[in-house]
């Protein structure tokens, strides 16, 4: 992420390799698909080698969400990304993440669907091209689509995520505070009813004396 945010932001000039002219928008385009690619063949050996576990389930959409929202906020900065573009995405990743760590947090590991796959693939398509059109103002008309695209997955993917919740651990939360409540109630009518039969033994242990008369 630093890496990326230095390439994308700071001003300075090209690299040469060889007689390969490399700007600024060419390494940040190169850090960002390695970043990329690395998280996508980690999730992949995982499966293959089954070794999926539940801090690597949590952890992971963290780093991709890290990843995305530095690429985006860097974009903003240098000016080819709309600034609500990257509010409405980025504030999805965190609206997901919490609901996420309710989920954790209740024992209930909610993980990626395909659509959520398929939102993370068309970012770094969209992301990519946003990166070129930052010296190559071409590909900002494509960039936009493609980023449209992504919100539109976003949304969905996000409408699928509060379902999930709202079935898995909404419903769970409420019937555990519900027992809850009526184990509250029952031992309030137990100290209720120890309380009276105290009352009542201490009445029924006084003797009655008559008045005496003068």
């Amino acid at each position: 992420m630093p890496l990326l945010v230095a390439a994308l932001v700071l001003e300075k000039d090209p690299v040469w390799i060889g007689s390969w002219r490399v700007t600024n928008e060419w390494l940040a385009l190169v850090i960002f698909l390695v970043a990329a690619g690395t998280d996508l063949l980690d999730g992949y050996l995982a499966r293959r080698w089954k070794q999926v576990t539940t801090i690597g389930t949590l952890l992971d959409p963290i780093a991709d969400k890290l990843l995305i929202s530095a690429a985006m906020i860097s974009l903003v900065e240098v000016r080819v990304l709309p600034a609500w573009m990257a509010i409405l995405i980025i504030g999805r990743e965190f609206a997901v993440s919490g609901l996420r760590q309710i989920a954790a947090a209740e024992g209930y590991t909610i993980k990626a669907n395909d659509l959520g796959k398929t939102k993370m693939f068309c970012q770094v398509v969209a992301i990519s091209c946003m990166l070129l059109a930052v010296r190559h103002p071409a590909l900002l008309g494509p960039g936009r689509i493609l980023m449209w695209i992504v919100i539109g997955f976003a949304m969905l993917s996000a409408v699928s995520y509060f379902r999930k919740f709202w079935h898995g651990v909404d419903q769970r939360i409420k019937l555990r505070r519900r027992r809850e409540l009526l184990t509250l109630e029952r031992k309030r009518q137990k100290a209720v009813r120890r309380q009276r039969k105290s009352r009542s033994g201490d009445l029924g242990g006084t003797i009655w004396k008559p008045p005496e008369v003068n």
